[in-house]
């Protein structure tokens, strides 16, 4: 009797295995073709016979439709995406700030006393550890030097990931929060291919230029992170806009570093200088009006730079055009 029943068991766990390779199987099972899913009538026919391998499919979208962004938003029943930006990764409950309730009505002093200690203990039960606190105050740190620099979410979010290793590689001990966190900015910025100067990036951080440059080298070196060396031409439409300059000029930048590349100018030179530089003689050579001066307190360095910088890539250009 049990010999029966096992191979009875048998036998249906090979026909059971039988049915799963056939709908785990990416080619038609009668003749092999290429198997097509037709998602409005929720069937995967084969494309080369007709045959229906599978009907009455799930569709995993939304039942509902959304022509603008606030119906989105109205209709959407799930949070925010996870995102590196916050030391939970969003994942937490947060309390808002507004004292209403559902209906929009304001709430009692009472009430709001109570939501006031809600968000008080909500806040502390938010970090777990020291860990977590660290990874909160240089997110927050990160936010807010990226807000201040103009730079992206895709910036932010790349930094904090490498403040992240930073902190998971114990890198952090003998050195700031602050200063890691800047490092980490800049590297990230450098990577996105949106450089900011150090003098740039030294102004919204709190810590000085000195420990920025060393706390960078040491990170890059630790991390093992592949940042390359900055290309003047990434600041060349940055400056242009905040002077006002038009595409002519931009492209008449470019070009200008293009041949004293050519001709080996840029070895050991400030890249920030350089398009600093094309950007002024850009301006010259299409009869745009624009002082060093402006060109140096966009690109945050002296005159002296740019007039030095701004004949060599002139002779660069003549070089060249010889």
């Amino acid at each position: 009797m049990s010999e029966t029943t096992t191979y009875s068991t048998t036998k249906a766990s090979e026909k059971e295995q039988e049915r799963t390779d056939e709908r785990t199987t990416p080619n038609c099972p009668e003749c092999s073709g290429n198997l097509v899913t037709d998602e409005e009538h929720g069937e995967t026919v084969c494309a080369d016979c007709g045959l229906v391998v599978e009907e009455d499919g799930i569709d995993h979208g939304p039942e509902w439709r959304a022509f603008n962004s606030s119906e989105r938003d109205s209709k959407s029943r799930v949070g925010a995406p996870t995102t590196q930006m916050m030391h939970d990764k969003g994942l937490s409950t947060n309390i808002g700030w507004q004292n209403k309730d559902a209906y929009g009505r304001s709430l009692s002093s009472r009430q709001r006393e109570k939501m006031q200690r809600l968000r008080t203990w909500n806040e502390r039960f938010r970090t777990r550890d020291s860990k977590e606190r660290n990874l909160k105050q240089a997110l927050g740190e990160i936010d807010r030097m990226a807000s201040a620099l103009g730079l992206p979410e895709n910036v932010r979010e790349t930094a904090s990931v490498i403040y992240r290793r930073a902190l998971a590689d114990d890198l952090l001990p003998g050195r700031s929060i602050e200063g890691v966190a800047t490092a980490a900015l800049y590297a990230a910025a450098r990577q996105a291919g949106t450089p900011r100067s150090l003098d740039e990036i030294a102004t919204v951080s709190r810590v000085d230029k000195m420990e920025l440059t060393r706390t960078y080298r040491y990170v890059v070196r630790e991390l093992k992170l592949e940042v390359k060396p900055a290309d003047p031409e990434q600041y060349v439409p940055r400056f242009a806009s905040e002077l006002g300059l038009s595409e002519e000029s931009s492209r008449q930048a470019r070009e200008l570093l293009r041949s004293s590349r050519e001709r080996g100018v840029h070895s050991g030179k400030s890249p920030v200088g350089l398009a600093a530089a094309a950007v002024y003689a850009a301006a010259l050579l299409t009869n745009e009006t624009v002082t060093q001066s402006e060109v140096s307190e966009v690109a945050n360095i002296s005159e002296v730079t740019i007039r030095n910088r701004y004949k060599e890539l002139l002779e660069a250009k003549g070089a060249a055009d010889a």
